[in-house]
């Protein structure tokens, strides 16, 4: 039997996307009006595209998605058919080979072994322009639970490390975001442009 590279979601894609809120709508917005207008934005984990996608696209940014569920995807492409979407897992994406102005990755990060967190947010960075902003989700506490839906289990680092995590992936921390959900969310800007050439 093949590996579940979606953390359970593939098996529950159909009530995912029934449940799915607008929770993290406003925040997303507000983090996407500092990009570049018109600018590239990378969705990790984008599910369906609803509604973070469908909110970026209307706002005008140029906008690419992963997701590792092949259901989930495969709406996406219904629904957005000219936005490019790779299914894969996030920890092995390419990311299209590109760099972005701003990638985000709400509900996904907390659902990989820690190792697997460090590793994604690390590649997230690389693939960040100079000046370009990082926004993911996850609790500011340690902790770990098991995934509603999925009955999978979740863990959070915790601020202290998530912060440690991206100084040493060459981000500086913007701040944190707290939606109407009590959700936490941590923004984070590239440092310095990369020296190429070395």
């Amino acid at each position: 039997m093949p590996e579940d590279m979606s953390n359970g979601y593939e098996a529950v894609a159909e009530e995912f996307m029934a449940v799915r809120s607008k929770s993290g709508l406003a925040t997303v917005r507000r983090w996407a009006s500092s990009l570049p207008r018109g600018g590239s934005v990378l969705d990790v984990g984008a599910g369906s595209g609803e509604p973070l996608t469908a909110a970026l696209i209307e706002q005008g940014f140029d906008v690419s998605a992963v997701d590792a569920s092949s259901k989930m995807v495969a709406v996406f492409q219904r629904r957005f058919p000219n936005v490019d979407v790779a299914c894969e897992p996030a920890e092995r994406s390419t990311f299209f080979n590109r760099t972005f102005d701003g990638i985000l990755a709400i509900g996904l990060v907390f659902l990989l072994p820690a190792n697997s967190q460090r590793k994604l947010i690390r590649r997230m960075a690389g693939a960040l322009k100079p000046r370009g902003r990082l926004l993911f989700s996850a609790p500011r506490q340690v902790c770990t639970w098991d995934d509603l839906l999925t009955c999978q289990p979740s863990s959070s680092l915790g601020a202290d490390e998530y912060c440690r995590i991206l100084a040493s992936s060459g981000l500086y921390s913007v701040g944190e975001h707290v939606n109407e959900g009590e959700i936490n969310y941590y923004e984070a800007r590239m440092k310095y442009p990369r020296r190429t050439g070395f």
